[in-house]
């Protein structure tokens, strides 16, 4: 492998902070593990290595904002010698108006020992954790000045505040000041959103339709199914609507996979993107990877996994930048329809309203059936209406025998 660099979480991203490694020189790691987390404009995301091999060096330091393709560590394969020579890191240096990409400049002197705290007055913490810990420290109202800092000269790192909340009785968060440099989380999310879906309405060419699909068959699967379970194991209707669009979209190839260097790549697996919307704003879709080799409970189960992280901050980066088709649900409550706006490279995402009591024509007879509205965004460069029609009579379809999803 040699260099590992920044990699790119979004098609939106930039730049990312380095907040905390979780591999030391000389670890050996496997293709698909986490080996450090880093913090974007979506929060903060473990990012992972896709091939074995033996961390040779930790090259960028943790609180560094560096670009897509900065170089983070050194990790040989077998047999694989060390480069003579490391690129050098480049980090970001944050204006008020741009960031501006340098040469990393030699590490500076020590800096001199703070001067001492007031007789009875605790140090206080809040600026020596990274960025994940704090927000993490503030979802479960913990004091930082109680947590002890593992990172490099102490600082806080996220696994820090894990540990020390592990069966702690959350207290009242105190509320964080914003980085006057950069706003408050949530103001960078909404950027990160808004240049995302401003670059899909201007680049692809999007259109739309929707269908009417009765619930009655479904309700009545899952009323049977869950009548024996505990509360904590019962399905809901979401995870039938990720398994109908995942096997949907096996079925429609053209809607799923990606659009990138001016040609449409089918992808051979469907990884569904669920949108999740976060506690105090924002949203975020991490993809479930490979949906079609799981059952309706693993379905479920992957799905409070991934809403569970998400909040939590916790979300890899395969999740965030390996999604097929994106599927965003209003829930039990809310307006009937949604269309929605695609995720590129994706091309396209399945908008789910919520579901209402209206009349319904079924065997000769006007009946009040519960209904639901889906929804279509597709890319024109890539699928026309009749593919798109046919993905939502193969949705359609799969509702009415929800036994075989």
């Amino acid at each position: 492998m040699g260099v590992f660099a920044m990699p790119s979480l979004g098609s939106d991203m930039e730049a990312g902070t380095l907040v905390e490694w979780l591999v030391a020189p000389g670890d050996h790691v496997a293709r698909g593990d986490t080996v450090a987390v880093v913090e974007t404009q979506k929060g903060a995301i473990e990012i992972e290595v896709f091939q074995d091999g033996v961390v040779e060096e930790l090259t960028a330091e943790i609180g560094t904002e560096l670009p897509v393709g900065a170089p983070l560590a050194v990790i040989l394969s077998q047999g694989e010698e060390a480069p003579s020579t490391a690129p050098p890191a480049v980090r970001i240096e944050a204006t008020a108006a741009v960031a501006e990409t340098v040469a990393a400049e030699p590490a500076p002197a020590p800096a001199p020992a703070p001067a001492p705290a007031p007789p009875g007055a605790a140090p206080s913490k809040a600026g020596q954790a990274s960025p994940a810990a704090r927000m993490r420290a503030q979802e479960l109202g913990l004091d930082l000045g109680e947590i002890a800092g593992t990172g490099p000269g102490g600082v806080i790192v996220l696994g820090d505040v894990e540990r020390h909340g592990a069966g702690a009785a959350p207290r009242p968060a105190k509320a964080l000041a914003p980085d006057p440099a950069r706003g408050s989380p949530l103001e960078e999310m909404r950027k990160a959103i808004a240049a995302a879906m401003t670059r899909a309405k201007q680049t692809i060419p999007h259109f739309y339709l929707a269908q009417t699909v009765d619930l009655e068959a479904a309700t009545g699967y899952l009323d049977t199914l869950n009548a024996d379970r505990p509360p904590a194991e019962r399905l809901l209707m979401g995870a039938l609507f990720v398994r109908a669009a995942a096997r949907a979209a096996q079925a429609v190839p053209s809607v799923n996979g990606h659009f990138d260097g001016g040609a449409f790549h089918a992808s051979p697996v469907v990884n569904p993107g669920v949108a999740v919307a976060l506690r105090g704003g924002g949203l975020v879709a991490p993809a479930i990877i490979d949906a079609l080799a799981l059952d309706l409970d693993a379905t479920m189960a992957a799905m409070r996994d991934l809403v569970t992280r998400a909040r939590a901050g916790r979300l890899k980066g395969s999740e965030m930048t390996e999604g097929t088709i994106t599927i965003s649900s209003l829930g039990e409550s809310g307006a009937e329809a949604m269309t929605g706006v695609i995720f590129p490279p994706q091309v396209a995402l399945v908008g789910i309203g919520a579901p209402q009591v209206r009349p319904w024509v079924a065997g000769g007879a006007v009946v009040p059936r519960r209904v639901v509205t889906i929804t279509i965004a597709a890319d024109h460069r890539v699928s026309d209406g009749r593919q798109a029609a046919r993905f939502l009579t193969e949705f359609d379809d799969l509702l009415q025998r929800p036994e075989t999803l």
